[in-house]
């Protein structure tokens, strides 16, 4: 599980171990990965934590290595981890699409195709892409994160592709703005936010929890069917 110590990554470690899961919490927050550890002890269930910088090469594969290390095979993957740098097309630095790109979708490949070797051999496995909607339609100010959401699909839709036939089921969700306290902070302002919301039929923005029962529901035998696709937790946003 990466990103796992705030946010969606927290509750979605929460909502796994309360389900019966063991959980390998990856984030660079130490103060973070500790909340995270007990969390999940406190319903019983083992925690390791692993410190590890998935902006670079090494660090996911790294990270990779020490859950096979402490756990022997990983039977679910979420790839949580990600990072929004906002900027017009005409303003966007090299810098920080090189960065986007690092966390957002080379990360999940890496940690994917370290980890996959073990689901094969077992024939069985769960990958789950924390995407975005903003990845298949486009939002103003987004160029990065929407190449880089979108590109996430597409590695879903191969991944797929390619490891389905090991019975290893890979799914991407897609969500709206959810309000976890970063969330807040950005969308809380109604100038800001009131324009999204005028867009969502439903009326209202995402909670973590959301995310977090659609991950446990994929990461579950009801979804062994479900494979190679891009769920969109969105309040009707796309559908318009």
């Amino acid at each position: 599980m990466t990103g796992a110590t705030k946010g969606i990554g927290l509750e979605i470690c929460k909502v796994l171990a309360d389900a019966g899961a063991d959980i390998a919490a990856v984030g660079r927050d130490q103060a973070g990965l500790a909340e995270v550890q007990k969390a999940v002890e406190a319903q019983g269930r083992k925690c390791v934590t692993i410190a590890g910088d998935l902006a670079t090469t090494e660090g996911p594969v790294r990270a990779a290595q020490q859950a096979l290390k402490s756990f022997g095979t990983i039977d679910i993957l979420v790839n949580n981890a990600g990072i929004a740098l906002i900027d017009t097309l005409l303003e966007a630095s090299i810098e920080d699409w090189d960065q986007t790109m690092a966390v957002n979708l080379r990360a999940p490949f890496l940690l994917a195709r370290e980890l996959a070797p073990k689901m094969i051999a077992q024939r069985s496995g769960k990958i789950i892409n924390i995407s975005s909607q903003a990845g298949i339609v486009a939002i103003d100010g987004h160029a990065a994160y929407s190449a880089s959401k979108g590109g996430l699909n597409m590695l879903t839709k191969v991944m797929t592709s390619e490891w389905a036939k090991h019975n290893i089921q890979t799914n991407a969700i897609c969500p709206t703005i959810i309000l976890t306290p970063m969330g807040e902070q950005v969308w809380g302002d109604p100038a800001k936010g009131k324009p999204m919301l005028d867009r969502t039929p439903l009326g209202r923005f995402g909670k973590p929890q959301e995310v977090a029962d659609c991950v446990l529901y994929l990461a579950s035998p009801a979804s062994d069917l479900v494979c190679g696709e891009t769920i969109l937790i969105d309040g009707g946003f796309t559908a318009l």
